[in-house]
């Protein structure tokens, strides 16, 4: 069975802006490992976070171990999942990816999660695996 696992990398929180909304911070970092750039909307009342702040990404297709794609609406999970890793996750489509010239051969990827959005940009060899218009979740947990 192949990895729901689509992309996965430790990111960390450069600026947090927390200006326009109640619940929910709009965050700026930059990982590790591939050298990505994330703006992410987080709800920070349920998953605060600080710049400084260092959390583990990970971009998967299912929420299924073995990668077994799962409906196309909401059944209660039963069982392992990958949400037993992780503390905050959401759901949601991949509806834009744009070729960013100004940095090369860059490319930004565009997601929804219910009306918080991310933009993951970086170097397009490490994001082959994300589809356009395809479900995905976003996962994350603190790295201590």
């Amino acid at each position: 069975m192949p990895s729901p696992i689509l992309f996965e990398d430790i990111f960390t929180v450069q600026q947090v802006d927390d200006k326009h909304f109640e619940r929910v911070s709009r965050i700026e970092c930059k990982s590790e490992n591939f050298e990505m750039r994330l703006v992410l909307d987080v709800n920070t009342s349920i998953y605060p976070i600080e710049p400084g702040t260092k959390f583990s990404l990970a971009l998967a297709s299912t929420l299924d171990l073995q990668g077994n794609p799962g409906p196309d609406h909401y059944v209660p999970i039963k069982g392992p999942s990958l949400l037993d890793k992780y503390k905050y996750v959401m759901c949601g489509k991949i509806f834009d990816y744009v070729r960013d010239t100004s940095r090369g051969t860059d490319i930004t990827i565009l997601a929804s999660y219910g009306g918080l959005l991310m933009e993951l940009t970086g170097d397009p060899r490490n994001l082959t695996k994300l589809e356009l218009d395809s479900k995905i979740f976003l996962l994350m947990r603190p790295v201590t």
